[in-house]
């Protein structure tokens, strides 16, 4: 292993046990640690409006409407900017694009301590708003680059650790709120606190980061995955899982005041519940899937989701707010559990393709280093519009009803979608060859991928 001057490692090779045990755990942990450092404070940035709104009574003019939409745009721009941010960590490397979009934090913080006043209109809460989203996009470049730093038979466990660590910038923004509404403060004591951490951020991964030079600028592997067909089923499930989690984060607070008028003190008291054990559960989902595989606990865990959400719809219709709580921290976990166990399917789907190609050893590693790299972005931000379609459900809802009943009953609908889904593509045993049918003339078999 050779560096070169801003610290980039010019040899990885994490498949090797010899290499890996020697060195590369000790370097891949330490830039796990830092990385998720960053990414944490990324989430709390991009979710920091879902806390926001609760400081916002009725002296700012917003209606419930306007605040969902509000969280809406917050949620689509973090989704859309995964996707250069995947790319970028290739062109400008892993501990450099960390240092990057550490700093870039401040514009959206600082901008939101600058208007965070009533007589602010709202078309201008919603352009700063906008610019917080540059938050989500953390999480695919540091996923993208902690793929590469670990091998095959630790990316469960690391990439659920790292994910899992980002996550909990939610509950962590929203337990800082709590203590700041409890003793009477304002918004800009939130976000006067987060501008000199984002600084501690970005120094200590331009002290203790690296880049790897193995992860090159690969356009056609953007292309590879963008053609693949395994990409956008995995973007679909990744919607019903981190789309459920991020949506439900800026959602459930809101819902809260508006269907059980709840004050905002009292909705932040719970609020951080269901984030926080969701965080902390990903990378048991992702431990799980090392070892009982990804399709198996993603499939469970959809009919599970399904089950909360029957238990949600009931307990929204007869207002039990006890019940509606237990069921929705509960539907949190599972959340939780999906985002670990659906992103360990990813590097697993692509690593049994290159098998199927007839790739081995180091040949099929790259293979699926390259792909599932270059899919993680593109699966993370459609994944993540789940989180935009979740609140305008929410809206619709209350506009409609005056309750997020119908707004659950649609979610019902979804998970049930994508438990087939995974049985069909991931489970599903390839039919059996008929007695005395012909290799040669028979299609392609589909392949298995249980184990992923």
């Amino acid at each position: 292993m050779t560096a070169r001057s801003g610290r980039w490692i010019q040899q990885w090779d994490p498949e090797d046990e010899t290499f890996w045990n020697r060195t590369g755990e000790r370097i891949a942990r330490r830039n796990l640690l830092f990385s998720v450092l960053s990414e944490h404070i990324g989430f709390s940035v991009w979710t920091m409006w879902s806390v926001l709104v609760l400081f916002m009574g009725p002296e700012y003019g917003l209606t419930p409407a306007d605040k969902f939409l509000l969280t809406s745009l917050v949620t689509l721009v973090g989704a859309v900017v995964r996707v250069p941010y995947t790319f970028a960590v290739a062109v400008f490397g892993g501990r450099n694009w960390t240092i990057v979009s550490a700093g870039l934090l401040l514009v959206p913080t600082v901008a939101a301590f600058a208007v965070m006043e009533p007589g602010t209109s709202f078309s201008t809460f919603l352009l700063v708003g906008l610019l917080a989203g540059i938050g989500g996009g953390n999480f695919a470049s540091s996923m993208t680059n902690i793929n590469a730093f670990f091998p095959l038979r630790k990316k469960g466990w690391a990439l659920g650790l790292n994910a899992g660590g980002g996550n909990i910038g939610v509950p962590v923004i929203q337990l800082v709120a709590l203590a700041i509404i409890g003793a009477s403060g304002g918004p800009r004591v939130l976000l006067g606190l987060y501008i000199p951490l984002i600084v501690v951020a970005a120094v200590l991964a331009a002290l203790f980061m690296d880049n790897l030079a193995s992860v090159k600028n690969d356009t056609g592997a953007a292309k590879d995955a963008a053609r693949d067909p395994h990409t956008w089923i995995m973007s679909f499930l990744y919607i019903g899982t981190f789309g459920s989690f991020i949506g439900y984060s800026f959602a459930f607070g809101q819902v809260l005041q508006n269907q059980f008028d709840r004050t905002p003190l009292e909705a932040a008291y719970v609020t951080f519940i269901g984030p926080l054990l969701g965080s902390l559960i990903r990378p048991v989902g992702g431990s799980l899937a090392d070892r009982y595989g990804g399709a198996r606990i993603t499939l469970w865990n959809f009919v599970a989701m399904g089950a909360a959400t029957a238990v949600l719809i009931v307990a929204s219709m007869q207002k039990s707010l006890v019940l509606f709580t237990v069921a929705f921290v509960g539907l949190f976990v599972l959340t939780g559990l999906g985002n670990g166990s659906t992103y360990k399917m990813i590097p697993g789907i692509f690593q049994a393709k290159a098998h199927a190609l007839g790739l081995e050893g180091e040949a099929a590693a790259a293979y699926g280093r390259r792909l599932s790299g270059a899919s993680m972005g593109l699966i993370g931000a459609v994944g993540a519009l789940g989180g935009v379609g979740i609140n305008l459900a929410f809206r619709q809802s209350f506009l409609s009803y005056g309750s997020g009943t119908g707004a659950f009953v649609a979610f019902l609908a979804c998970y049930a979608v994508c438990f087939a889904v995974t049985w069909a593509v991931y489970l599903r045993r390839p039919a059996a060859r008929p007695a005395g049918a012909s290799p040669a003339t028979e299609e392609k078999p589909q392949l298995s991928y249980a184990e992923v």
